[in-house]
């Protein structure tokens, strides 16, 4: 355990304690950009990460994240944003924090050390979902006490991790490793190893609600309008994809209940909210296959 990477000193900022702020924060930029790169050759495990919780998705299974500390910050964090991005239930994406919701806002290091609490949180887990395990170090004994339960039912396991030599590197069934290399500050992953989590997080869960129709092209067409900049954004969307007036859009949008996909197949297909709810529901609620196959010129 004492010869774990994330713990390592990194050499380039030894005298990061006496430099000047300009010269601190370009080394702590240089080393950022050892992040993506790092990122980079993962490229296609994260692929087939997300390809697995599509697949998933599609059989009615959930996503579920676990980590202790910033790890499992994070993926509370990417879970939390993903109903009002794209009007997914409130249970299909779930992440769980070594010690419970009080562990969000403060630390209980100690939790990540007992195997039975993983075990415990996991205990919502099926066949058809996804866990995906988060640890810089990839050695928490709450994450062996998930792969266990995981393994138990039968759920399919994702392991994020930047040590190749950490636990859930072995145990996982799919492991993205992401070496970023010794942190600035010795031991003190919420930092590159951190960034490098949130970006994987970013591209599963937002290449995942890709794969299952949540986007049409690069649009956002299955957020929920809650406030004002999100009705703009909303009003923008049905504009540029039906082609029509903002007034048009926002006209379709308070006709459709501010249901975006909606109100495009309501103005392209020239059809009232109810037939074109009836449209999406035809086609599994992907706004693509109707316009191949109803508006295609």
């Amino acid at each position: 355990m004492s010869d774990i990477i994330t713990e390592y000193r990194n050499e380039n900022t030894k005298d990061i304690d006496i430099l000047p702020t300009i010269e601190m924060v370009k080394k702590m930029n240089d080393e950022d950009k050892l992040v993506a790169l790092a990122v980079e050759d993962e490229a296609e495990h994260i692929a087939e990460g997300i390809d697995l919780i599509a697949k998933q998705f599609l059989k009615g299974g959930k996503l579920y994240y676990f980590g202790a500390g910033t790890s499992g910050r994070l993926g509370i964090l990417d879970a939390s944003e993903c109903p009002p991005t794209f009007s997914v239930p409130k249970d299909m994406v779930t992440g769980f924090i070594a010690g419970g919701d009080k562990a969000i806002r403060h630390s209980i290091e100690g939790a990540e050390d007992n195997p039975d609490f993983g075990y415990e949180d996991a205990a919502v887990l099926k066949p058809e979902d996804v866990a995906v395990v988060i640890s810089a170090s990839g050695n928490p004994k709450y994450l062996m006490g998930v792969l266990k339960r995981a393994e138990e039912v039968g759920c399919k396991t994702i392991g994020i991790t930047c040590n190749p030599e950490g636990r859930i590197a072995d145990e996982a069934g799919l492991v993205i490793c992401v070496e970023v290399g010794p942190e600035v500050i010795a031991g003190s992953s919420r930092l590159k190893a951190g960034t490098a989590q949130k970006m994987v997080l970013n591209m599963l869960s937002t290449g995942s609600m890709i794969k299952i129709g949540k986007t049409y092209e690069n649009f956002m067409i299955d957020l929920q309008a809650v406030n004002e900049k999100l009705k703009d954004r909303a009003i923008r969307i049905v504009a540029q994809i039906s082609n029509v007036q903002h007034s048009e859009a926002l006209s379709a949008l308070l006709k459709c209940n501010w249901e975006i996909k909606t109100a495009i197949i309501s103005l392209m297909m020239k059809i009232d909210a109810e037939d074109a709810r009836a449209e999406l529901k035809k086609h599994g609620g992907v706004l693509r296959k109707i316009i191949k196959s109803k508006l295609a010129v």
